[in-house]
C-alpha cells in the first residue's frame, strides 16, 4: 500500500483489522460463500478490475492536474486541499443519506466535535504530510517511475516497527526489504543516466514512504477515539487537513497563483478536479471491497501487479524508452514487495495455526 496512494488504503486496512464492520462493504468472507464458484469468481474479477481501474486512473488524473503542460497549474497544495474537501463532503453526504435505506442505512451520523477533532489532529498532520508528499513526488517524477520513487514504505514499516514498537522482523522479510532498497537505488541511478532524475521528486518519494508508515501507526492509535469508525476518522481527518492547508497555501503563495490562473473559470478544469477527488475518495472503498472479497494477502499481491501494469501503461502512453537496467529496478522493487508480502503471509498463517504462540507474538508477526 505504498500502494497507499493513497493514501487511504493504510487507514482502511487498519480499520478492517481493528474496527467495526463497514456498512458499505459486504460481510466478511467475500459475501455469500454458498454462491456458485463461477459467480464468486466473477465477483472477484469485477472487484479486482474496479480496484485497478480506480487506482491507475487516479494516478494519471493527478499527474495531469499537478504537472500538465497544457494546464500549467503550479498549486499542488490546492489540488490536494480540494480533494480533501471533496472527500469530507462525500462522507457527510453519505451520512445524510443514511435515512434513505440500503446501502447507506448503517452509516454513522457525522457531526463535528471539536474535542474529537483535536484528538485526531496528530494523525491529520501525518496525513497532510502523506498526501502532500505523494502528490509532490508525482509532480516531479514521471508516472512510470512513481512506483519506484515511493517504494520504501515496506522498509519504513520494518524500521518503525522496531524503533517505536520494539518488534523484530524475520531474516527472509529483511532480505525482501534489501531487494526493494537495491531496486530503488538502481532506479535512481538509471533515471540519472537517462537525464530524467529529479532529486526533489526522490526526496518527496522517500518522505511519502515514511509518512505512509507513520499514518498506519497513528491510525491504529486514533481509531478508538472515533469508536473504530473508518468513516468518522476519514471525515475528521479531511476536515482537519482542510483547515491546516490554508496557512500552508498562504505561505507558499498558491492563492496568488490561483488568482493569475487562466483556467480558473473553466468547467473542464473543475470537472477534472472533481473527477480526481471522486477517484481519491473511491480508492478507499474499492480497496475495502478487494480485501473483503479476497484477502489482505491477495490484495497486496494485486496491488503489486497493478503497479507493474501502471508502469507499463505509463511508458506506452508517454512514449518513453527505458533501458534494461531501468526495467530491472522496477522488477526488483515489485519482486521484493511481493516476496515480503508472501513471507509475512506465511508467518501470519503459522502464528494462527499454532495455539502455543503468545498473543504478543501474534501481534508482532501481524504488523
Amino acid at each position: 500500500m505504498s500502494r497507499a496512494q493513497l493514501t487511504r488504503t493504510g487507514i482502511l486496512r487498519m480499520a478492517l483489522g481493528g474496527g467495526g464492520a463497514d456498512p458499505l462493504l459486504p460481510a466478511e468472507g467475500g459475501g455469500d460463500q454458498r454462491a456458485p464458484f463461477l459467480l464468486r469468481a466473477l465477483r472477484i474479477a469485477v472487484v479486482v478490475c474496479l480496484y485497478w481501474f480506480t487506482s491507475i486512473a487516479m494516478v494519471f488524473l493527478n499527474k495531469y492536474l499537478l504537472d500538465s503542460p497544457s494546464l500549467r497549474l503550479d498549486a499542488p497544495l490546492f489540488v490536494t486541499f480540494f480533494q480533501c474537501a471533496l472527500t469530507a463532503a462525500l462522507c457527510l453526504g453519505l451520512s445524510l443519506g443514511a435515512a434513505c435505506g440500503p446501502p447507506c442505512a448503517g452509516l454513522p451520523t457525522l457531526r463535528l466535535d471539536p474535542k474529537v477533532s483535536r484528538s485526531v489532529l496528530p494523525l491529520s498532520a501525518v496525513f497532510i504530510g502523506m498526501v502532500t508528499s505523494n502528490n509532490l513526488c508525482l509532480k516531479h517524477v514521471g508516472v512510470a517511475f512513481y512506483n519506484v520513487g515511493r517504494s520504501l514504505t515496506t522498509v519504513f514499516n520494518v524500521l518503525l516497527s522496531y524503533l517505536l514498537l520494539k518488534q523484530t522482523t524475520s531474516l527472509y522479510a529483511l532480505l525482501a526489504c534489501g531487494v526493494i532498497i537495491g531496486g530503488f537505488w538502481l532506479g535512481v541511478d538509471q533515471e540519472g543516466a537517462e537525464g530524467t532524475l529529479s532529486w526533489t521528486g526522490i526526496f518527496f518519494g522517500i518522505l511519502a514512504s515514511l509518512c505512509v508508515s507513520l499514518n498506519a501507526i497513528y491510525t491504529k492509535k486514533v481509531l478508538p477515539v472515533v469508536d473504530g469508525s473508518i468513516w468518522r476518522l476519514t471525515f475528521y481527518n479531511n476536515i482537519n487537513a482542510c483547515v491546516l492547508f490554508f496557512p500552508l497555501m498562504v505561505l507558499l503563495g498558491e492563492f496568488r497563483t490561483l488568482y493569475h490562473f487562466d483556467k480558473l473559470g473553466s468547467p473542464s478544469f473543475w470537472g477534472m478536479m472533481t473527477l480526481g477527488g471522486v477517484f481519491g475518495f473511491a480508492i478507499g472503498y474499492v480497496t475495502g471491497l478487494q480485501i473483503k472479497f479476497t484477502s489482505p494477502l491477495t490484495h497486496n499481491v494485486s496491488g503489486t501487479a497493478k503497479a507493474c501494469a501502471q508502469t507499463v501503461l505509463a511508458v506506452i502512453y508517454f512514449e518513453e524508452t527505458k533501458s534494461f537496467l531501468w526495467w530491472t529496478s522496477n522488477l526488483m522493487v515489485l519482486g521484493g514487495s511481493f516476496a515480503y508480502t508472501w513471507v509475512k503471509g506465511l508467518e501470519m498463517r503459522k502464528v494462527q495455526e499454532d495455539p502455543n504462540i503468545k498473543s504478543s507474538e501474534r501481534n508482532e508477526t501481524g504488523v
